[in-house]
């Protein structure tokens, strides 16, 4: 039985296949088993995990599946996820987005360097975690305010100047009935978690929905 299940597909413009290996790169490394699906058939299939990953931006996903999903995080299944696999998936999914915390609705200036600020230092996900540029896209979400902010950033955009100065959130915990949830912004590009401080705000963020 695994520990961990990683579903990938949807958009390939965000490379699900080659984000799902990494992610269960890092798990395994941590001493998870990983069982990586292309199939979202494998939500019907939830008992005994500890974590769930999403990777599949947009798509759509039959009641079904969905039902089990959000009973197995309610029950005390983690979910984790970043970018679009997680921020802009299912769109038609508002139980979905509700479990997440937020949902992306744009990335002004498309690729950009913009900067990540750590707004809780003491948290055990961001603990020794400086502020970092990155480059890639920004997203702009719509956000739950019940949700427990990690990082962020700030919007100057030159193509959207009538949001400049909003303080977005990058990453953020939350708990969905037992479950704990960690979602990041980062990771258009597999090179995206590259940057240290991305790459382990991902890992452990991982880690800590797991328990």
């Amino acid at each position: 039985m695994s520990d961990a299940l990683i579903v990938h597909g949807g958009w390939e413009g965000h490379h699900p296949r080659e984000f799902a290996e990494h992610s269960a790169q890092l798990l395994r490394a941590e001493g998870l088993s990983v069982r990586v699906a292309d199939s979202l058939a494998a939500l019907d299939a939830l008992r005994g995990l500890s974590l769930i990953v999403p990777i599949w931006t947009m798509g759509t996903i039959a009641p079904e599946p969905l039902a089990a999903l959000l009973d197995a995080v309610r029950g005390g299944v983690g979910l984790a996820g970043f970018h679009g696999g997680m921020g802009d998936a299912f769109r038609d999914a508002t139980d979905f987005q509700f479990m997440v915390g937020g949902q992306f609705v744009a990335h002004p200036d498309d690729i950009k360097d913009y900067e990540v600020a750590i707004a809780d230092r003491d948290h055990e996900i961001t603990r020794g975690l400086d502020d970092f540029r990155i480059r890639s896209e920004q997203y702009y979400m719509h956000v739950d305010p019940s949700n427990h902010v990690l990082a962020t950033t700030v919007f100057e955009p030159a193509s959207a100047p009538w949001v400049a100065g909003a303080v977005m959130p990058v990453a953020w915990t939350r708990r969905h009935g037992e479950g704990r949830v960690f979602y990041s912004s980062l990771g258009h590009q597999p090179a995206d978690l590259g940057v240290r401080e991305a790459g382990e705000l991902w890992r452990r963020g991982m880690l800590w929905a797991a328990r």
